[in-house]
């Protein structure tokens, strides 16, 4: 089934590219956003930024590799060009091209763009050098969880108007691999937002053609033309709950999990404004270090499953016991890996050296713990002898015995979270902790025992769906009530909304404001709601706004 699903592939792929030169092409459905299907095809984009530097992308399809003259200016005229240099749009990295600009100047913006061998111009994209020594200010914009055929790019719009952003951080699931259908999550495809391949994503020309798609969005190309993104993926720009010898989302009649895993990230290399680093920090003057780390395949041991633990078991409160107390609390399971753990530890200690004011760490999956609340069987209802009755009731039972919801993030790993938050009270860091991933809201305290170790800041999803779908039957507002008393850390949450997130740095403070959008099935910038936590350097705890 694989060989032939790879042929099948590779044969529409070599139609699609190979005859006409044209790589990934622009797709049906999309009349409000067409793109050319040769030429400079999907824009511009930067990211990795320095304080001298800044990496600069773009795609040009023509029937060979072409050479590229980027041009970078202080303004959108050019008529000063300080810097550039070539790129190669290559054929074998689908006809994109990527060039790490130097010898620019520390906090400035700067005007981009890329001129082919036939005089055609790109779009003209801005992007921005972080700043050197003492800084007054610095603003970030976080997204997760974009699912294209949930629904429409609100929250991409709405940041791509604004002009208080400094930097974009993207904490995973930029794409999603499922194909066309009712998705996991029960929500129909919009109309207009049909998605291409209609399968799920295995080869490279999937991936390749998926992201090809989302790269056409308006927005999300108005988004990119307008600030610098840092970006790392995290699980479903591979597989659903990758890990690093696999992932839920694989089998073996889609081929050898190494091929899958390295295809989707040479597709995330080839169309993502990102060095080859698994990891990486950026230093924001002497207010801040944003840490990327990498959390799904580089040293992430395999998500343990409560289930099994349970199977031919009467005594469920004695497996549980023997669960939490065994695999759930071994110490050799990791999510970075040695190598990557060793790394942001030292890193922490040097940004806390040189007196930096906050220690930002962008990852990928809620950090904070997160424990069932009691009300969660009555918000079932209905026929307490079905399956999910009873899964719900071991939830509680387990949550009772301090075991987590979820084994995918942080919680299923207590004793790596414990390493990493202990490392960064040992460098006495201000620690801001960027969150994806859960789909839902959150704003929650960080703890080692009872020592505040730094706060987290969680996002809610660009569109991907949240606790919405799990408990119809009660009200959002009822579910964020009853999960903050069962998480006593937890001082915001919403289970409903989707919008992203701005973090707001400063010496005196740190404040993180969560935006909000009413819907995502119509097109719309419109907020519906802003809720705001802060938190002061040497406190490490939350505060509200107000």
């Amino acid at each position: 089934m694989y060989a032939a699903k790879m042929s099948l592939l590779n044969r529409r792929h070599f139609i699609l590219t190979g005859l006409q030169g044209l790589g990934a092409l622009a797709l049906p459905g999309w009349a409000q956003s067409a793109m050319p299907l040769t030429g400079f095809t999907h824009g511009i984009a930067s990211g990795e930024p320095g304080a001298r530097s800044v990496l600069l992308w773009t795609r040009f399809v023509a029937s060979s590799d072409a050479r590229l003259q980027c041009e970078v200016s202080a303004s959108p005229d050019f008529k000063r060009v300080v810097a550039g240099g070539i790129a190669i749009a290559s054929a074998a990295r689908d006809h994109t091209a990527r060039l790490t600009v130097t010898g620019l100047q520390p906090n400035r913006w700067y005007h981009y763009r890329f001129i082919a061998p036939d005089g055609s111009i790109s779009a003209v994209g801005r992007t921005r050098t972080l700043p050197v020594g003492h800084t007054e200010k610095f603003n970030l914009g976080v997204f997760c969880c974009s699912s294209i055929g949930v629904g429409w790019f609100n929250a991409y719009a709405h940041a791509a108007q604004r002009d208080d952003l400094d930097l974009l951080v993207h904490v995973g699931d930029y794409i999603y691999e499922y194909g066309l259908s009712p998705d996991p999550e029960g929500r129909r495809t919009q109309p207009a937002r049909d998605i291409d391949p209609s399968d799920e994503t295995i080869t490279l020309a999937d991936y390749r053609l998926r992201y090809a798609l989302y790269r056409r969005d308006p927005d999300l190309l108005a988004l990119h033309a307008r600030y610098p993104m840092v970006v790392q993926w995290d699980d479903h720009e591979l597989a659903n709950d990758a890990w690093q010898g696999g992932a839920q989302n694989h089998d073996d009649e889609e081929g050898p999990w190494s091929v899958r895993r390295d295809t989707a990230i040479q597709a995330y290399r080839d169309w993502m404004p990102v060095s080859d680093a698994n990891w990486n920090q950026y230093q924001i003057g002497d207010l801040a270090t944003l840490f990327k780390v990498e959390t799904r395949i580089t040293g992430r041991s395999k998500q343990l499953d409560m289930g099994e633990a349970l199977v031919g078991r009467t005594d469920i409160e004695a497996a549980l016991r023997e669960f939490r107390d065994g695999p759930w609390l071994d110490p050799a399971r990791s999510m970075l890996g040695a190598e990557q753990e060793r790394w942001l530890a030292d890193a922490l200690r040097s940004s806390t050296r040189i007196r930096t004011r906050w220690q930002v760490l962008a990852q990928q999956t809620v950090m904070g713990e997160w424990l069932m609340a009691p009300e969660v069987a009555s918000w079932l209802g209905g026929d307490r002898n079905s399956g999910q009755y009873g899964r719900a009731q071991r939830s509680l039972m387990a949550s009772q015995l301090g075991l987590p919801w979820s084994l995918d993030n942080w919680s299923g790993y207590p004793a790596a979270r414990q390493r990493l938050l202990t490392s960064a009270l040992q460098a006495d860091a201000n620690l801001l902790v960027l969150s994806g991933d859960s789909h839902t809201a959150w704003g929650q305290n960080l703890t080692v025992g009872t020592q505040a170790a730094g706060v987290e800041f969680a996002g809610h999803a660009v569109t991907s769906g949240g606790m919405e779908g799990m408990f119809p039957r009660t009200s959002p507002r009822d579910v964020a009530a009853a999960l903050q008393r069962a998480n006593p850390g937890l001082l915001l949450s919403e289970t409903e909304r989707r919008g992203y997130m701005s973090v707001h740095l400063s010496p005196q403070q740190a404040h993180c404001d969560w935006h909000f959008f009413n819907t995502v099935r119509q097109r719309e910038t419109h907020l519906a709601e802003t809720r705001r936590l802060s938190v002061e350097p040497g406190r490490r705890v939350l505060q509200r706004a107000g």
